[in-house]
């Protein structure tokens, strides 16, 4: 039996420095080690022995058992060393390489049109003025000519946070709030967030207008005209032709909405416009009662308003047929801005 331990012992010393894997290595030490391995079953021989015999076969026994282990163990703790310097080498990080540059961020489409158009009437000479989104309803309606009682309240689809505050309409308060802290003249666009009760892919609970005013002596609705006509030309083109339509406006008087040939067909009618022509925007000249409310003299100063959509002119601008894209965060639709 003494013999056979030394001849286990020595098949694992032979065997073990051609195992390159821990697996093979562990293998081995099931094979002789393990709960049926071949030394663990001699040693529980061992008690069959005479009792003269039993001491000597029992150091003999965990003698080789001992050096055994210390050699699979030896060997594994060489074998891992070398997959990690191996693993180490395959998978180096060159720090002398170019790292790769982070994904860039762009502008929001609705970002980069009130930019636009913020640029387009600086060059006008007008500037940027803004106000409160939770608005007095007496900014919001009243000073606006739109009494309690008037039907065009029933236009706007409110949010109320009360009886006398509410979420602005319409971004046309903040002209109220400018001509109350200063003289003529006036000359501002006030572009913000604004609210009303509607939703669809046309339109949005949520939804950014440009609002104008232009307010001085011998203003005339041909000023707006040629103010607006520059606008529309440097925003989408100078080819693109414009219209003035007869409308109605409290605050405006006359007032009108504003057409421009289809930016997809020229005029010709596609199933975008149907007739040629796409509304962009209202405006008018102030009416007169609104001076009332600020302190101003009809007779001695006139003025001009429009009003527009940031949304609109980004749907018309670049072929949106969805207004709620702006608001999903898809970033397949926008990085393609």
């Amino acid at each position: 039996m003494k013999a056979q331990f030394e001849t286990w012992q020595h098949d694992v010393e032979t065997a073990l420095p051609s195992l390159d894997e821990a697996k093979s290595i562990d293998q081995l030490r099931v094979k002789y080690l393990g709960k049926r391995g071949l030394i663990t079953l001699a040693v529980r021989e061992i008690g069959k022995l005479p009792p003269a015999e039993r001491p000597l076969m029992g150091k003999v026994a965990n003698d080789v058992k001992t050096t055994i282990e210390q050699l699979i163990d030896v060997r594994l703790a060489e074998v891992q060393s070398q997959q990690l310097q191996k693993t180490l080498l395959t998978q180096a990080i060159d720090v002398t390489l170019p790292s790769r540059l982070p994904g860039r961020g762009h502008k929001h489409p609705l970002t980069q049109v009130l930019e636009d158009v913020e640029e387009i009437f600086h060059g006008l000479g007008f500037r940027v003025v803004e106000g409160p989104e939770a608005e007095l309803d007496y900014y919001n309606f009243e000073a606006l000519n739109i009494p309690r009682d008037h039907p065009a309240r029933d236009m706007q689809d409110t949010f109320y946070i009360s009886d006398d505050v509410v979420l602005r309409t319409h971004t046309s308060p903040v002209q109220i709030r400018t001509m109350e802290k200063q003289p003529p003249p006036v000359r501002i666009i006030v572009p913000g967030k604004v609210y009303r009760c509607d939703a669809d892919v046309r339109h949005s609970p949520m939804f950014h207008q440009i609002e104008g005013l232009m307010v001085d002596r011998d203003i005339s609705l041909g000023d707006l005209k040629g103010v607006l006509e520059v606008f529309i030309q440097q925003f989408f083109g100078p080819s693109v032709k414009m219209r003035f339509r007869p409308s109605y406006f409290p605050f405006t008087e006359p007032s009108a909405e504003v057409d421009i040939q289809c930016v997809k067909c020229q005029g010709s009618g596609c199933q975008l416009c149907g007739s040629g022509w796409l509304e962009i925007l209202g405006s008018g000249m102030v009416n007169p009662a609104l001076y009332s409310f600020v302190g101003y003299d009809p007779e001695a100063y006139t003025g001009f308003a429009f009003g527009m959509g940031a949304e609109r002119l980004a749907m018309l601008k670049y072929g949106i047929d969805d207004i709620r894209l702006f608001y999903e965060n898809d970033l397949r639709f926008l990085q393609q801005f």
